[in-house]
């Protein structure tokens, strides 16, 4: 078997391959007699039909067949002999399969070359400060605050900036545009509930409600500036008729022990203020921790000079992707029903991709130089949390992995994040 290895690039590999001619009409001669005795072609009885005969009427199927056989072991055999590992199923083009003649084609395929990751003995990292001042104490125990307001319906005065108001509403475009647009539409809504002074109303409109009674109403117009960020209302002019049917005054707790006591298991505010700083500690550790993960692999990232292969950054967004839209389900919402250009979300992923190709790269060699390893306790315990949080059982979880392939790339993640670990403990971790 002739073969010639091609660099097309650092990554990317052609193989060129040609297998003897005898090779092929031996393995032409093997197919064609499982084609005898399968055959059933009338006038001849089942087993007795002439190769010739099978070879006519089966040419394309044989040879076909002979190509689907040979070509995956010489390829095999081609890596095998050089060294070398692809990281994705080779491509296979330009086949040349003809009885008599040998077999030719073309492999295409992409590698990782040898990768160095320098010195790692000492990487010099920087842990963020945990402290929690007490400004920001306050400004969660405010923000605890606000999402208890309650609503309290008043009738003796009329709408003021912060209330919460039921409306009545329609809606329809100056007539004008209406005879432009050639229709007329009027959108119609009941007990609408319209928080004044909320971004997201039109301009100007919260002006016009202000000062409006229980049960009293208006006609006004809001135009649209032409930069409005909604385009089909964008330079347009509507009007808009409301009845109200309610006014809530938005009422916040006083910040005491009263308020403590009403969010669950605390004798007083400052029972309060002591979980709510340990809080803000506790995810301020683990935001320090992330951080110090990121740095140490954006250091390892760097040290990948080649453009990593094309498969693996592909394979890294799909990972993302799925995670994505696996938190959407999560929070029950449907991600064929959301406005996302998954497109365009895909190539925003792809920076950061990349660099997580090349530190995943660097890991695995740092692994493999200090013998870094996952262990099948490691293993059964990732497998054990999995169940935990889907629940399913252990079996079921690792079931479902060995079935789809996921076992290896479980293992490989959890030696990636063991190796990590190592490098951390190696590191000179500097403090604030």
């Amino acid at each position: 078997m002739k073969t010639e290895f091609i660099d097309v690039s650092d990554t990317k590999k052609n193989l060129v391959v040609e297998i003897p001619s005898t090779v092929v009409d031996a393995e032409i001669d093997k197919v064609a007699r499982d084609y005898s005795r399968a055959a059933r072609i009338p006038g001849f009885r089942p087993g007795k039909v002439p190769p010739r005969v099978v070879r006519q009427r089966f040419r394309d199927q044989i040879l076909h067949d002979v190509a689907h056989g040979l070509i995956p072991r010489a390829v095999d055999e081609a890596l095998r002999e050089r060294g070398v590992e692809p990281v994705n199923t080779p491509d296979i083009r330009d086949v040349v399969v003809e009885e008599g003649q040998p077999l030719k084609f073309t492999a295409s395929f992409e590698t990782v070359p040898p990768i160095d990751p320098g010195d790692y003995s000492g990487l010099t990292l920087r842990r963020k400060d945990t402290g929690v001042d007490d400004a920001a104490v306050e400004a969660a125990l405010g923000s605890l605050r606000e999402r208890s307001a309650r609503y309290e319906t008043v009738e003796a005065r009329g709408i003021q900036m912060g209330d919460s108001v039921v409306l009545d509403l329609k809606r329809r475009a100056h007539a004008e545009q209406d005879a432009a647009a050639g229709e007329t539409h009027t959108d119609r809504h009941e007990n609408v509930t319209v928080d004044i002074g909320a971004s997201a109303n039109p301009p100007g409109f919260d002006q016009e409600l202000i000062g409006l009674a229980t049960d009293s109403g208006r006609s006004f117009d809001v135009h649209y500036p032409a930069d409005y960020a909604i385009s089909e209302l964008a330079g347009t002019t509507v009007n808009y008729d409301v009845k109200v049917k309610a006014i809530r005054k938005r009422i916040v707790p006083a910040l005491d022990d009263e308020f403590a006591r009403d969010l669950g298991s605390f004798d007083s505010l400052d029972a309060l203020r002591t979980q709510v700083r340990a809080d803000l500690e506790h995810e301020a550790s683990h935001e320090a921790e992330r951080e110090l993960r990121g740095d140490l692999l954006r250091q390892l990232a760097a040290r990948v000079t080649f453009d990593v292969p094309a498969s693996l950054v592909d394979r890294e967004i799909d990972r993302r992707v799925e995670e994505f839209v696996r938190r959407l389900v999560e929070q029950q919402i449907d991600p064929s029903q959301t406005n996302v250009n998954w497109e365009e979300f895909r190539e925003r992923q792809r920076d950061a991709a990349v660099e997580s190709v090349r530190s995943a790269l660097v890991l695995d060699e740092i692994a493999r130089r200090d013998n870094v390893a996952a262990t099948s306790d490691d293993l059964d315990a990732e497998i054990e949390r999995f169940a935990e949080r889907s629940g399913r059982t252990a079996a079921a979880v690792r079931a479902r992995l060995e079935k789809d392939g996921g076992l290896a790339r479980l293992y490989t993640g959890l030696r990636r994040e063991k190796t990590l670990e190592h490098l951390l403990s190696k590191s000179t971790i500097l403090k604030g």
